[in-house]
C-alpha cells in the first residue's frame, strides 16, 4: 500500500475504458481520488462505476485532449470537483495501421495530434496546476515498446513515430520541470490485452499467436501486469526516478 497516494486526486486521459480505466483502478485501490477525462461518453458512466467500486472521489469530463480549449475545461472541472490534481496519467491513444506509402496526410496527423500533442496538451495543464499549487506531483505518460522497436508484421509507422516522441517529451518536461518537484516518466507497454485489443486477437487470432511467439514470458499482458509499475511512479517510493521511459513488455523488445 502506498499510503501517500490517499486522499491525492489524480488525473486519467483515456479513463473511459481499456488500460486507461484500469490505471485509475489501481490508483484508487490506493486511496487516491480519480478523475477520468475522455472523448467518449461512457466517461461518466466509468466514473461513477468506479466510485462505487473503490468508495474514493471521482469526477469526469468530456475531453478532446487534442484541444487546448477542452483539456483546460477540463482541468478545471476537475479543480472544481476534487482540488489541484497531484497525478497525471497519459493514456489516450490511437494506433492506425497502413502501409506508409498510403497513409494519408489526415492519418498521420490524427495519430500524432492525439499521442503526443494531446500528451502535451495534458501535462502543460496538469504542471500549470501543480506549480502554480507549489505541491509538485507525478506524471506519468503512457508510451510503448514501439518506441524502440519496429512491431512486426503490421506497419504502423505513424503510431511508432509519435511514441518515440512522448519518449523524448517525457525527458524534455522531467529536466524543465523537476526544480517544480513535478516528476515526469513513462511507462512503455508491450502488447496487452486491452478490451480493444481482445477484440483484434478474436478476430485475427493467427498475427496474435504470431505476437506471442515472440514475447518470452510466453503471454500477452493482462491490464492488471501494469498495476504495480503505475502505483509505484506514482507515489513517492519512485521519487528519485525522473524522466525514465519502463518497459513492460514481457521481454518482447529484448530477444
Amino acid at each position: 500500500m502506498f499510503e501517500d497516494l490517499k486522499g491525492k486526486v489524480a488525473v486519467v486521459t483515456g479513463g473511459a475504458r481499456g488500460l486507461g480505466l484500469q490505471m485509475a483502478t489501481a490508483l484508487a485501490g490506493q486511496g487516491a481520488d480519480i478523475a477520468l477525462l475522455d472523448v467518449l461518453p461512457r466517461v461518466a458512466d466509468s466514473a461513477a462505476a468506479l466510485g462505487a467500486e473503490t468508495g474514493v472521489r471521482t469526477t469526469s469530463a468530456h475531453c478532446d485532449v487534442t484541444d487546448a480549449e477542452s483539456v483546460a475545461a477540463a482541468y478545471a472541472a476537475v479543480g472544481d470537483a476534487l482540488g489541484v490534481p497531484a497525478v497525471l496519467v497519459n493514456a489516450a491513444g490511437i494506433t492506425i495501421w497502413s502501409d506508409s506509402g498510403d497513409t494519408t496526410a489526415a492519418d498521420w496527423r490524427k495519430v500524432i495530434d492525439i499521442n503526443l500533442t494531446g500528451t502535451f496538451l495534458s501535462c502543460q495543464a496538469f504542471g500549470r496546476a501543480a506549480i502554480a499549487g507549489g505541491a509538485g506531483g507525478s506524471i506519468i505518460n503512457v508510451s510503448s515498446m514501439s518506441a524502440f522497436v519496429v512491431n512486426v508484421p503490421q506497419h504502423q509507422a505513424s503510431y511508432n513515430a509519435s511514441k518515440a516522441a512522448v519518449d523524448q517529451l517525457t525527458r524534455s518536461l522531467a529536466v524543465e520541470w523537476i526544480s517544480h518537484r513535478i516528476r515526469v516518466n513513462a511507462v512503455a507497454p508491450g502488447y496487452f490485452l486491452s478490451d480493444m485489443t481482445r477484440q483484434f486477437v478474436d478476430q485475427n487470432p493467427e498475427l496474435a499467436d504470431g505476437w506471442v511467439q515472440r514475447i518470452p514470458a510466453g503471454r500477452m499482458g493482462e491490464p492488471t501486469d501494469l498495476d504495480g509499475l503505475v502505483v509505484f511512479l506514482a507515489s513517492d517510493a519512485s521519487r528519485y526516478i525522473v524522466g525514465e521511459s519502463i518497459v513492460i513488455d514481457g521481454g518482447y523488445s529484448i530477444v
